[in-house]
This record gives structure tokens, C-alpha cells and sequence, in this order.
């Protein structure tokens, strides 16, 4: 980090062009290090190494094992990394990592256990190409259409993956259970759910249950899915789906299951997300989990787009008279479908970071809220606010934060009215005029930022989850929340969209604003996989 710092504060290249070689010489200045052979395999080299390693343990906990190396482009002949491998046994396991030199160098070492399996780099860290990650995201961002090629790679490599034997198609009836672990406000908590297809349908109640989607969706990231899905002719990741259980009878099978034994699968994501996976083939146990879901709404809590790409795709096909059996793959969409009576489903805030305002300051802010909005201020950082956010009772449900990252001054506050958008949308429900990211999306910024402090013209946006990104972002990083490079001027903080809204607000057949809801952790990619061709 030092080493970046020093280059982009370099006043040789500073606003100017650069060359490769000066980023190198302040990385090697900063840390002591001569980089040439690391830039040579990672840098003008290409391809990845793939793995195997034959091991061996005695009675005495004794290991050999031989690591060999197979890089997958001549311009590299060895890629010298440490090799992380987990050995485990139902009880215990331990982490080796292996500097790893020359190809079929060989490692002993004592274990204080009998381990019966070895996993290589079980976080993920080597780069591979045995990952959905090259499958999924061939193209970035997923947020507009790439390259017709992009999707020809992705279908390629899926078609690799099942011709070798890494992805094997099951073709047995099972539902599976599903379970994620991560530390969430200093605890662990744990998040269980059913891996599952269900009927693709038009969106809507009806009886026996339906689907309802709550977020407006962005046309760009549909049109990237569509063309994935059109190439694979495979969905890569699973819907997340709540449904209310009111008496918590789905939730009771699905921990029933993590709880029957150890898992078929895990995996752990580099987000410290644990997950585990239990393929259930039992009748009873599938026919219990259909029990009680009968007459269950599955509202979509993240994977709009993806849901809206197969129900189109599967409209699509039919229009082109491709004929599908009513049980056909084709007309079913991958879900995990999570309790709202589940202990473990936790929901996180989206906030707001706006920006690139021409006539924007915060004075100016605060006198265009002045007539709608009660508050007061907050003294302190981007934390002080969110903090005194958490604690502003007083103002309400519909209460938000304010940071502005000149000045360093915040504040808390809310509306005045307790209907603030009936005027203007006096045909939606209550539960959505009284959504705060409605009224920041509908007052805020369309009535206050883009007409008075933008000369009428969009403002940017970005959307972090946590507080210390808001922070990050008021600094000029790009945190991955959008918005693009230090255009950041106002933060507006929200606490997380309660469950109750998403609930009577998708029933009413409305939808909320984009990025009001973050369920956390997120779903894998990659454990299950659904071909619809």
C-alpha cells in the first residue's frame, strides 16, 4: 500500500501518463523486494497453475506428499507460489501452507491427528481455472451486455468442466439443505435454507403460492444474464426466496436436515461465509418441506434480474416453438428458499452516496430540506452519525443520516409529514409511501439534488452496505458500490428495510426502489448448478 500511495502521489506522473515500469520501481522501493520474476509469471506471463498432490500419512502421523504443478500456457513454466492444503477428519483439522519451488517438490511433515482428506487451497486464493467465477462472470462489469465471445468462453469452459469430471449432473430427485455461517456485530449466526427448484411463473399471487419480486430492476445486468444464459443454457446461481412460515415448519425440516449429520459439501468464501450442504434424496423429508410450503408467497429477496432472465428466456423459447414437457428443466428456476421465521436471516442497510452535483454544498442541502425535513446535528464521522442514527427514536421510522465529506459535518433527521409521498403517489400502499428509500430515492433526490443542485440533470450514485464504506468512498476510493472515482459529496444512511414492508408491499404488487434491501451473507455460486437446455 505504501508503495501505491508513493506512485500516485509521484509528481513526476501525478494527472499525467505512466509506464508499467515506474509503478514497479516504487512497489520495489517500498517493500525491498526485486518483483521482475513475480511480474514476469503474473504480469506479461499468462495462464494459471492447476494442482495435484499424492500424500500419504503412517500410523504416527507421519505425511509425505508430492506437489506437482501443470501451468496451463507455455510463457510461464512454473509459477513458484505458497500453496495453502486443509487437512481434515471429522473433528479437527489443521492448515499447511507449502513454499512451494520446483514442480514434484516433495513435503513431510507430523500431524497430531489421522487426517483422511487433504483439500487444496480451500479459500480460494490460487488463481484457477476450475472456478465458477469464469463461468458466471465472463465479463465485468455484469452490470451492461459484453462481447458475444465473453459468453462463447463462459460456455466452453462449462462444457470443460462437465466433459473432465470436476461438475457431475445428478440427475436423482433431491432437495438440499443449506447452511451459512459468518460473524455478523461480534456474534456468529446462522443462516439455514433449502436448495431447491420451483415452477418459473409470471410474477403475481395466486393460489397455492406465488412469486412476487419487491426491487425494481436495472436493464443492463438482464441483458448480460440473458446472453450467459442464452451461451450455457445452465443457471449458475441460485434465486434467494423468503416465505413467511409462519409457524416455522419449513425452518424446522431444513435445520433438521443440517442437523442430521455431517455435511456432503462446504466451502468457504473470502468473505469468511462458511457453507454447508446436505443433499437430502428421503420422500418423506422432501414431501415434509413441500408440506409446508403449500400456499406459501415466495418473495425474491436478492436475484431479480436473474429470475426475470429465466422467465423471459423460458417465454422465449416457447415463442419459437420449442416444445417443453410440463417437468422439463426448462420450466423450472433454482431457488434457496429461506424462512422469515428463521433466527439466522439477517438484513442489512443499503445507504446512499450521492454526488457529481454542480450546485451542491451542504448549506444548500439544508436549506432545501428545511421545509420538509426535522432534525438535528451530529458531531463526529460517518460512524458518529450512523451511531446517533441508531438512537433517533424520536424521529421515527422514516429517520436517515446525513455526512458530508467537505465539511465533515452530519445529521440526523426525517421527514416532517407523517405521509410524505402521498401526495405524489397517493395510489400506493402506506407501507411503501413510508419507505424511507422511497422517499430518498422520490424527494431527495429527483425533487431536491437533481433539480436544485444539479441544474436538472442525474445525479451519481453509489450504494454501500456497511459504514465504513461511506468513509472509503468520501476518501475517493471505488469500493465496488458504484458511483466512479471520487465524484462522493453527501452520504445518506439508512437503517436496514424491515421485513414487514417487503411482506405487504410485494402482496400489494408493488415494487421499492433499487438496492433497498441486503440480505448477508450472500448465496454461493457454484455448489449447485441448474441446466435448462
Amino acid at each position: 500500500f505504501a508503495g501505491v500511495g508513493n506512485y500516485l502521489n509521484d509528481p513526476d506522473i501525478a494527472y499525467g501518463s505512466a509506464l508499467p515500469h515506474q509503478l514497479q520501481d516504487h512497489l520495489e522501493a517500498a517493500s525491498g523486494k526485486d518483483l521482475d520474476g513475480f511480474l514476469a509469471d503474473w504480469y506479461t506471463g499468462e495462464g494459471y497453475p492447476t494442482y495435484t498432490l499424492p500424500w500419504s500419512q503412517d500410523a504416527n502421523g507421519n505425511v509425505d506428499l508430492t506437489l506437482y504443478q501443470s501451468p496451463s500456457h507455455p510463457s510461464v513454466p512454473f509459477f513458484e507460489l505458497p500453496v495453502p492444503v486443509l487437512f481434515k477428519n471429522a473433528n479437527t483439522d489443521t492448515l499447511i501452507v507449502l513454499d512451494h519451488t520446483t514442480n514434484g517438490e516433495i513435503f513431510s511433515f507430523n500431524l497430531p491427528f489421522q487426517a483422511d482428506s487433504a483439500i487444496l487451497d480451500p479459500d480460494l486464493w490460487l488463481i484457477s481455472g476450475q472456478n465458477i467465477v469464469t463461468v458466471d462472470l465472463p465479463h465485468i462489469p455484469a452490470k451492461e451486455l459484453g462481447p458475444p465471445e465473453a459468453y462463447a468462453n463462459a460456455a466452453a469452459t462449462l462444457k470443460s468442466l462437465m466433459t473432465s469430471g470436476t461438475l457431475k449432473q445428478d440427475d436423482r430427485a433431491t432437495i438440499s439443505g443449506y447452511r451459512q455461517t459468518v460473524r455478523s456485530d461480534g456474534g456468529q449466526v446462522q443462516r439455514v435454507g433449502v436448495w431447491c427448484t420451483l415452477d418459473v411463473q409470471e410474477f403475481g399471487r395466486r393460489p397455492g403460492g406465488g412469486i412476487l419480486p419487491h426491487e425494481q430492476t436495472f436493464s443492463g445486468p438482464k441483458e448480460d444474464r440473458m446472453a450467459l444464459l442464452r451461451a450455457t443454457g445452465a443457471q449458475l446461481s441460485p434465486i434467494f426466496g423468503l416465505h413467511e412460515d409462519a409457524a416455522g415448519k419449513a425452518s424446522a425440516v431444513a435445520r433438521g436436515v443440517c442437523q442430521s449429520r455431517g455435511a456432503d459439501a462446504t466451502a468457504r468464501t473470502d468473505d469468511g461465509t462458511f457453507h454447508e450442504l446436505w443433499r437430502v434424496e428421503d420422500p418423506a423429508v422432501i414431501g415434509a418441506y413441500q408440506q409446508a410450503l403449500e400456499g406459501e408467497d415466495v418473495f425474491i429477496a436478492d436475484g431479480h434480474h436473474r429470475y426475470t432472465t429465466g422467465l423471459n428466456r423460458l417465454r422465449e423459447r416457447l415463442a419459437a416453438g420449442e416444445q417443453l414437457a410440463p417437468d422439463a428443466q426448462g420450466r423450472r428456476c433454482m431457488f434457496v428458499l429461506v424462512s422469515m421465521a428463521d433466527p439466522g436471516l439477517v438484513s442489512w442497510p443499503t445507504h446512499r452516496v450521492l454526488g457529481g452535483m454542480s450546485g451542491y454544498s451542504w448549506e444548500a442541502l439544508l436549506g432545501a430540506l428545511e421545509a420538509d425535513v426535522q432534525g438535528r446535528p451530529v458531531s463526529g464521522d460517518v460512524a458518529s452519525v450512523d451511531a446517533a442514527l441508531a438512537k433517533a427514536a424520536d424521529l421515527g421510522e422514516m429517520r436517515f443520516g446525513l455526512f458530508d465529506f467537505a465539511t465533515g459535518q452530519g445529521a440526523v433527521a426525517a421527514p416532517k409529514s407523517g405521509d410524505p409521498l402521498g401526495t405524489m403517489f397517493p395510489d400506493k400502499p402506506m407501507a411503501w409511501r413510508t419507505l424511507v428509500v422511497a422517499w430518498i430515492q422520490h424527494h431527495l433526490v429527483e425533487r431536491i439534488a437533481q433539480p436544485k443542485l444539479n441544474g436538472g440533470k442525474p445525479v451519481k450514485w453509489a450504494f454501500p452496505h456497511t459504514v465504513a464504506e461511506p468513509a472509503a468512498i468520501g476518501a475517493g476510493a471505488e469500493t465496488g458500490a458504484g458511483g466512479g472515482d471520487r465524484f462522493a459529496q453527501v452520504a445518506v444512511l439508512v437503517r436496514p428495510t424491515p421485513l414487514s414492508a417487503v411482506r405487504e408491499i410485494s402482496r400489494a404488487g408493488e415494487l421499492m426502489p433499487q438496492k433497498s434491501t441486503f440480505f448477508y451473507p450472500k448465496l454461493a455460486t457454484g455448489m449447485c448448478l441448474h441446466p435448462i437446455a
